[in-house]
């Protein structure tokens, strides 16, 4: 089996060091076994992603010494196909309309939750209104968002005892999806339909992944993943979640800290070599210029 993976960035900001440390990682592995690289822009957010920072994004990586095969996906080209799968589960019952905002529900929560950050997202289990209550919602044009119910995907699954990944890495092995950990998670908007993590597992399995690699903040939503494959009959890739970098300050890298950008690097005049150098990526790697 040829392995392929995968560098999945949203275009909602500028790469930092987190994002070349996750890239060179996956390009690395697939260099190593002989595989496939794939690029994807997951630009569904059209309140958020900008072409600029594409265009940035791309020119980033370059500048790293990654290639990857053409031409690269770009998820907002294939909305009905996420939108598609969102209506099917709407069709089997599993979702149902929320109308909390977010800083409701982080009240109730007690915690802080980022729209690029799922691991960090505040755990809701509310269910659906009464029929009467959504309609009359409905009808002021109130804005909501499609959650995903477990206990309705549980009764539909007959239970998630049976859904597992194989898991790579420092804490290889099988792994049990418990789902309950993120609660019933947001599938999409009214406003933007499918959310990322429909538009995950579409692409995952339209594109052959066999293998997911990306940091363990992620592991969480694995879970959720894995009950969407079975839910639309998806197939499982191995996943392997490498730890994060982190900062001076013992954080973890992240758009919403302004964390310094690779642009700024190389404006510094720091070279691609002397970073991946600092990030273990020690040459020779693959070949000339990497």
């Amino acid at each position: 089996m040829t392995l392929v993976t995968r560098f999945a960035p949203s275009p909602t900001g500028l790469l930092h060091r987190g994002h070349a440390f996750s890239a060179l990682t996956a390009w690395t592995a697939a260099k190593a076994a002989g595989g496939r690289f794939l690029l994807r822009i997951e630009d569904t957010d059209f309140t958020r992603c900008r072409p600029d920072y594409e265009a940035a994004i791309l020119e980033d990586l370059r500048w790293l010494g990654l290639d990857w095969e053409e031409p690269v996906l770009r998820q907002s080209e294939h909305v009905a196909d996420y939108d598609a799968a969102l209506d099917r589960l709407r069709g089997m019952g599993v979702l149902y309309r929320c109308f909390r905002t977010r800083k409701e529900i982080l009240a109730l929560a007690g915690g802080a939750a980022h729209a690029d950050d799922p691991a960090d997202t505040a755990a809701f289990s509310g269910g659906a209104l009464s029929a009467d209550e959504e309609a009359e919602r409905l009808g002021r044009g109130e804005a909501f968002a499609w959650r995903l119910s477990l206990a309705a995907a549980r009764d539909r699954l007959g239970g998630f005892e049976t859904l597992t990944w194989i898991e790579e890495g420092g804490d290889a092995g099988l792994r049990r999806a418990t789902p309950d950990k993120l609660g019933d998670m947001v599938m999409g908007r009214k406003d933007i339909g499918a959310g990322y993590v429909i538009a995950s597992v579409i692409d995952d399995a339209r594109q052959g992944m066999t293998h997911v690699i990306r940091g363990e903040d992620l592991i969480a939503t694995t879970s959720i993943q894995r009950v969407l494959q079975a839910l639309l009959d998806l197939p499982t890739p191995v996943y392997r979640h490498h730890p994060l970098l982190l900062g001076p300050d013992g954080k973890r890298y992240a758009k919403r800290d302004r964390s310094v950008t690779l642009a700024e690097l190389r404006t510094s005049g720091m070279t691609a070599a002397t970073l991946k150098a600092e990030l273990g990526f020690l040459p020779p790697l693959y070949g000339e210029g990497c």
